[in-house]
């Protein structure tokens, strides 16, 4: 099981790569959203925002409009290091179980092209 600090540094690191992506490909893809990341293994909840010039970084306070973000994913400490490290792929984990997204299916398009 990782750590909180761990889980911290990957979300960390998926925001430096969000804004490697392209700027065309952003402006393509991405629609503005809030995001919580819930690591169930560590009773730990991250929320973020993604727009077009990347992915904030990730805060362990709530929002303060305290409206439910858009998306919402669950995952074990140790998956989501492997999610963005890219040795666990986002499909593979949504049809085994690891990994739970609750979202509209176009945002969860969306997020597939972007991962």
């Amino acid at each position: 099981m990782a750590s909180v600090e761990e889980c911290r540094a990957a979300l960390a690191k998926l925001v430096a790569q969000f804004h490697e992506i392209d700027e065309r490909d952003r402006a393509k893809h991405v629609v503005e959203r809030t995001l919580s990341c819930r690591v169930s293994d560590l009773g730990v909840m991250f929320y973020g925002r993604l727009h077009h010039d990347g992915l904030d970084p990730f805060e362990e306070n709530p929002p303060a409009d305290g409206r439910t973000p858009d998306v919402r994913l669950t995952i074990v400490s140790d998956d989501l290091i492997a999610l963005v490290d890219g040795e666990l792929d986002l499909a593979r984990a949504l049809l085994g179980g690891r990994v739970k997204v609750e979202a509209s299916f176009g945002d969860l398009l969306r997020l597939r092209r972007l991962l």
